[in-house]
């Protein structure tokens, strides 16, 4: 997909990257991302869950990783982590949206 038909607040997000370290995320950061996150209505398409799958940080930062993976977990499917390749799967949020996936319990709470 390219971002011509990926929807504006995703492209918006990849442009600021991903989702920073709590303690080095300043308001501006987090206001802007909470702001593009919670304007996104799911579900997201396959190709825009790949997408934000980029955006996962170091950390929860401030519970905005929670709203990705809802948001991923909302593509037709599930999350499409079988798009990725293994080094994708160094972050703690690949892997638990993988291990998610496998048993089948998306849009489970996070506790």
């Amino acid at each position: 997909m390219t971002t011509m038909t990926r929807r504006h607040e995703i492209n918006e997000l990849l442009k600021l990257g991903a989702l920073p370290e709590s303690n080095r995320a300043n308001e501006e950061q987090i206001t802007r991302t909470t702001e593009l996150l919670l304007s996104i209505a799911p579900p997201v398409t396959r190709e825009e869950g790949i997408a934000l799958m980029q955006l996962f940080g170091p950390d929860e930062c401030f519970g905005l990783a929670w709203t990705l993976i809802h948001l991923i977990e909302s593509a037709p499917g599930g999350a499409p982590v079988d798009a990725l390749d293994e080094n994708a799967f160094d972050n703690e949020w690949i892997r638990l949206l993988r291990e998610r996936a496998l048993r089948g319990n998306s849009g489970c709470s996070e506790s």
